[in-house]
């Protein structure tokens, strides 16, 4: 049992209540570890602003939410009606429900910022891999909670669009038609399927996003944050064990971050306020026509922070399996002729079982593609190859599209540069990013336009780009002439 302590006779009334408190909850102590005594790199820039305008969003949408739910009916035959009436007669509820709406694209956009930071600093790499692990799952978390919500106001497009979605899961082998009917818990999205959602948007995504991001905080302060020059703060610490290149993080970055919150809102706002629809990207126009199982929209897309992946599942042919099992198979032969194989065994591993069954799904549309058919028989007589060999290509658009996901989980063992931030990396690097990050741009804008041609062309190199960046990365991450990393930080007041 810990020892009490007790504070002066002649203390003021706070320092009492404090001094009662901490004797039985370790409330002082959390501040000091999290806040005054948590010492962050000195050099910080406004990347940085990302991961409290993150937080702050984050409170945005369950307060909202919370007054939503207070008038929102999780029902088929009222929940449209329900939304009007906030709209329409609940005071301010207008607001509310734009709030909620416009802060669900906000959350996005800051977590996608967020993310890019990491990845351009190279704030996934040791020792702070478990750090990048919890935000990628927290990331998941977020597109669940979103797909989910989405469906709610149980207009044209929510409807649909969890039609479509629902039904991808129905490709999964085996288990894909029982597992649909189980999300929808019917087999048409209808009341039931708004009830699950309604559950699972409301309580259960909620509490597992909180303590992700609680973990992924606790994870972060355990290990120190990363700066734009990747260099270890906490290797060069003074007499009293302070980092040198640190300062506390409150007061100092705790009023620094507010000028990231007052920019924020003020571009948070005029949207709010100005463009609530985001021109059609953040509420779609369908959105506000009831939802009529009877009467298909002409064109079905997801929410605009969906549809970069929705692209990679559009842009997944026959043919398109046959060049991406190539580029697999190309990768693990350029990784492995690198001369870097003890640092990717882990890489190789994995990318060698994707390998395997991509292969067959790629063999099965070559075969068709030249006409083999009789070769195509034969094989599938083999009880195993035949297993494989069914897959079509809407199961492999959702492979590649629930991969374009989970190989985030695997960047810290991709990347084998041997410096962190993109600062000292060689200058090339930098337009590999830049590709990178224009094509995720145009898969996203191409997942909300009607499927063409030329589009599906552009999504299909969109995505062997998105994969070959990843992919190949332990072997172009080691290439060219790296500049020399400084001992400290390099910070000039500003």
């Amino acid at each position: 049992m810990a020892e009490f302590k007790e504070a002066p006779a002649d203390a003021p009334l706070g320092v009492k209540f404090m001094t009662w408190v901490d004797n039985r909850f370790p409330a002082t102590k959390m501040y000091k570890e999290h806040m005054s005594e948590y010492y962050a790199p000195k050099n910080f820039n406004f990347w940085y602003f990302f991961g409290s305008l993150a937080m702050l969003v984050l409170v945005i949408q369950i307060v909202t939410g919370i007054f939503l739910v207070m008038n929102y009916k999780p029902d088929a035959a009222v929940a449209f009606a329900s939304v009007e009436y906030i709209m329409r007669d609940v005071p301010w509820g207008w607001l509310v429900r734009y709030m909620h709406s416009t802060g669900a694209s906000a959350f996005f956009i800051v977590v996608y910022l967020h993310m890019f930071r990491g990845l351009i600093y190279g704030s996934y790499r040791k020792p702070r891999e478990l750090v990048w692990i919890f935000g990628c799952m927290i990331f998941l978390c977020l597109m669940a909670e979103a797909f989910m919500g989405y469906l709610l106001p149980w207009g044209q497009m929510s409807y649909w669009g969890a039609q479509v979605i629902i039904n991808l899961f129905a490709a999964v082998p085996f288990v894909g038609p029982d597992l649909a009917i189980l999300i929808r818990g019917d087999y048409v999205v209808g009341d039931a399927t708004l009830n699950r959602f309604f559950s699972f948007h409301v309580i259960a995504v909620p509490l597992v996003l909180l303590g992700l991001v609680v973990a992924h905080i606790i994870a972060l302060h355990e290990v120190g944050s990363n700066n734009p020059d990747g260099i270890e703060i906490k290797a060069k610490k003074d007499a009293n064990g302070i980092p040198l290149d640190g300062i506390p993080f409150h007061p100092y970055y705790s009023v620094h971050d507010l000028l990231g919150v007052g920019f924020f809102l003020m571009a948070f706002t005029a949207v709010l306020f100005f463009a609530p629809e985001g021109g059609g990207y953040f509420l779609e126009a369908n959105n506000f026509i009831p939802a009529d199982p009877l009467q298909t929209p002409p064109h079905i897309a997801p929410v605009w922070y969906f549809t970069p992946f929705y692209s990679m599942l559009r842009a997944t042919t026959d043919v398109m399996t046959v060049v991406f099992s190539i580029l697999v198979a190309g990768c693990i032969v350029i990784t492995l002729l690198s001369g870097k194989v003890s640092s990717t065994t882990k890489t190789v591993t994995f990318l060698g079982g994707g390998l395997a069954i991509a292969l067959l799904g790629g063999l099965k549309a070559l075969l068709a593609t030249l006409g083999m058919n009789s070769v195509l028989s034969l094989l599938a007589h083999t009880p195993v190859l035949n297993l494989l060999l069914g897959f079509d290509a809407k199961f492999w658009g959702v492979v590649v599209m629930g991969g374009a996901v989970v190989i985030l989980f695997f960047l810290p063992w991709l990347d084998n540069s041997p410096v962190k931030s993109i600062r000292y990396r060689p200058s090339w690097h930098k337009y590999v990013y830049l590709v990178f990050v224009i094509y995720f741009v145009v898969l996203g804008y191409l997942g909300i336009q009607p499927p063409s041609t030329i589009g599906t062309i552009i999504s299909q190199i969109g995505t062997l780009l998105y994969f070959g960046f990843f992919l190949l990365m332990p072997w172009w991450s080691q290439l060219g002439q790296f500049k020399p990393v400084p001992d400290r930080v390099t910070f000039s007041a500003h």
